[in-house]
């Protein structure tokens, strides 16, 4: 397990899920996760709405809120979020633009826990910066019920890596798993995850090419939140027991036992099992 108090900056930091029915969201993921939260409180940037703190052993792992109101837009996806830690939004908008992507959200107060801005990959993939005041990000990781490393599914990773780069501050490096090639991305010095995981501690984020029909179905390039179980096939059993969808039933992969779910408002998400050896 890893304990964190802090990140530094180009580290996936934070995870929440902004739902229709934020409490039918909360006794689903407490009865699934095992997650006790705090709140709800406001939901930050949309007064009106609810924010709730997931956590586990008294530590924050993730955050679910209501879907901020905006009429002019139509109904938003139901997704679950990843947050990378930044410095600075309006250099980070500088960098994103340049390399290809786009600003969704101009940087705004979520005050008291800090700042935070939306931004886009080439391939329309979202993300969250975060520059923290009194909210650093996940306390708790790779530990049953606590979130792992984010993966990145697009159908252009071409187009994403230099957006990456200059986000997370690293290297993007190719390595071969399952038959295919995934991409790291890399920053050097920083340790993470734990000593037993097949990619290196320095390893922020992963990117896999999206494959059509694959576990998300043909949803557009998102990034899929994983989060540490005991049990894979026992948890999407729960999940479809609990109004949930199994989208990718237990599958095995170097040091893991995986299935891609969906809760029952559509929010996917993935859960790893370690297979301990020795």
């Amino acid at each position: 397990m890893s304990e964190r108090n802090d990140y530094p900056p180009g580290v996936p930091c934070w995870v929440d899920t902004l739902q229709p029915d934020p409490q039918a969201a909360v006794r689903f993921y407490g009865d699934l996760m095992g997650w006790a939260f705090e709140g709800p409180g406001a939901m930050p940037g949309d007064p009106p709405g609810q924010y709730s703190v997931a956590r586990l052993r008294g530590r924050d792992v993730a955050g679910v809120g209501s879907q901020p109101s905006q009429p002019s837009a139509g109904a938003m996806p139901t997704v679950w979020n990843t947050y990378v830690r930044i410095e600075s939004a309006d250099a980070t908008a500088r960098k994103v633009k340049s390399a290809g992507g786009r600003v969704l959200r101009e940087a705004f107060d979520a005050l008291p826990a800090g700042r935070l801005a939306v931004f886009a990959d080439p391939a329309g993939a979202a993300f969250f910066g975060w520059w923290p005041v009194d909210g650093p990000g996940a306390q708790l990781l790779n530990e049953n019920g606590g979130g792992a490393m984010s993966v990145l599914n697009t159908a252009d990773p071409e187009g994403s890596k230099a957006v990456y780069r200059a986000v997370f501050g690293g290297t993007a490096n190719a390595m071969k798993m399952n038959g295919g090639e995934i991409t790291l991305f890399r920053l050097r010095g920083y340790v993470g995850g734990e000593p037993q995981q097949p990619v290196p501690r320095d390893n922020v984020a992963v990117m896999a090419p999206a494959k059509p029909g694959g576990p998300s179905g043909n949803a557009p390039p998102h990034w899929l939140v994983n989060f540490w179980v005991a049990d894979a096939d026992g948890t999407a059993e729960k999940t479809k027991k609990l109004g949930g969808r199994i989208l990718a039933p237990p599958f095995d992969i170097p040091g893991f036992r995986q299935a891609v779910l969906a809760d029952p408002q559509g929010a996917v998400f993935s859960v790893a099992q370690l297979k301990r050896t020795g």
